[in-house]
């Protein structure tokens, strides 16, 4: 099948023949002809199958050829979890509109919000958007989605991840109930499946694959070592394999920035990129990482979300994520378009029920190596650390247990958990 053969406009097949596409992906295939019929959609598809064209190719196809008020009301909202992605869908957006009458804007936070006002008074068709900066502005009334025709929910998955459910609420209050909707995710979880319904008028289910299935070009390989050596079997594996651009996740902020200045410190040019950073530097970093100036990104989960490097050949795991299907998206970014790719997961004695979960999800046992030198350590806990824990809540706790008694000190602890969860909560609400 061709992208002509879809449907799509003269323009849009120019454009995408200038990106030096020849045939859709399964995603777009079976996605684009739906959105251009008009129906809702919700669309499950892993990292780097494509999705982005998929909703975005038929969203451009339908306001060109529906042209309205010379204005330019605001036509089609898309809203994504971060700045990250939404900086890589409008991009996106950018290129394949290249031939066609239509603008198109990116906002979220983090950044000065005088241009992006600008931008939408002189009009736009297409409004990119996080949760945050797109209410933020509403209440201002620098921006009205009174016009919005098409809605698309990117990247649902993360959106519930991060605590957006409440954001999400509020723009929908804030758009036409007559409206298309696109909802794409990488998994189709109850949850998901409950937002669906909710947004969505008799959706038309896409699926591409099996879920949560893991790329089968991505060669995958588990070292065990202890927790304190991982900083130093990373940095061996880096440097004696002279590996040029790798991706690194790390569960916290705070594991990012320690093990970005270990790799500096070794002589290994890295930059990191979560949500404490601003947003100058994190598309400063990002930018490097492109250009090959920096070799190593270290990232945690949210923070990637967004990051589209087309032949990324490394991904290290410096620490198993909690959810495992975290770790399907993560590995995800190898090994894309039939290429080849690798990715590297250094799993300490307290991550082990973690990988077990991992390999029950993919339906296959990874392949174990342990280097000389970096053995795990015989005595170690195999107890999980929990989501979360740091040396400040630890300190907290041990402070809670001397000043209350024991019956007490479990209250306290689950209310320093809840009141740690809803802080952190708010406070990435606010970064986007």
């Amino acid at each position: 099948m061709s992208f002509r053969e879809l449907g799509l406009s003269e323009p849009l097949l120019k454009a995408i023949r200038k990106k030096g596409y020849e045939t859709p992906s399964p995603i777009q295939a079976k996605a684009i002809p739906l959105v251009l019929e008009g129906k809702d959609v919700l669309a499950s598809a892993q990292t780097g199958t494509g999705k982005t064209a998929g909703f975005t190719l038929p969203l451009l196809h339908f306001l060109s050829e529906n042209p309205k008020q010379k204005y330019r009301p605001i036509r089609a909202l898309i809203l994504t979890p971060t700045r990250e992605l939404a900086a890589q869908v409008h991009t996106n957006v950018k290129e394949y509109s290249e031939f066609l009458n239509i603008r198109s804007a990116v906002i979220f936070g983090g950044v000065n919000q005088k241009p992006q006002i600008a931008t939408i008074r002189k009009g736009v068709d297409v409004l990119i958007a996080t949760p945050g900066r797109l209410i933020d502005l509403h209440n201002q009334g620098a921006l009205s989605l009174k016009r919005i025709e098409i809605f698309v929910l990117d990247e649902a998955d993360r959106m519930l991840d991060m605590g957006f459910l409440r954001d999400i609420e509020r723009v929908m209050t804030l758009m036409p109930d007559k409206r298309q909707n696109l909802l794409f995710s990488a998994t189709f979880s109850k949850d998901i499946k409950k937002l669906a319904y909710s947004i969505l008028n008799n959706p038309v289910q896409v699926e591409t694959a099996r879920q949560n299935t893991a790329v089968e070009v991505i060669d995958q390989k588990v070292y065990r070592v202890a927790k304190g050596k991982k900083i130093g079997l990373i940095i061996k594996l880096i440097s004696e394999g002279n590996w040029k651009q790798v991706l690194v996740f790390t569960r916290t902020k705070h594991g990012a920035n320690k093990l970005c200045k270990k790799m500096i410190s070794a002589g290994i040019t890295a930059a990191a990129i979560h949500g404490n950073k601003s947003q100058g530097a994190r598309t400063k970093a990002l930018a490097g990482f492109k250009n090959g100036s920096v070799r190593v990104l270290v990232a945690t989960d949210i923070a990637a979300r967004g990051i589209d490097i087309p032949l990324l050949p490394h991904v290290i795991n410096f620490e198993l994520p909690n959810v495992s299907e975290d770790y399907v998206h993560r590995i995800g970014r190898t090994g894309r378009a039939g290429a080849e790719g690798q990715a590297l997961s250094l799993v300490s004695a307290d991550e082990t029920s973690y990988l077990k979960a991992i390999e029950k999800l993919i339906g296959e046992s990874i392949e174990v190596e342990i280097v000389e030198g970096f053995e795990p350590d015989p005595n170690a806990s195999t107890k999980p650390i929990k989501p979360g824990q740091n040396r400040n809540q630890n300190r907290g706790r041990r402070t809670n247990n001397r000043n209350s008694n024991n019956k007490g000190s479990g209250n306290n602890r689950n209310s320093n958990r809840n009141h740690s969860r809803n802080r952190n909560r708010n406070k990435d609400s606010k970064r986007n």
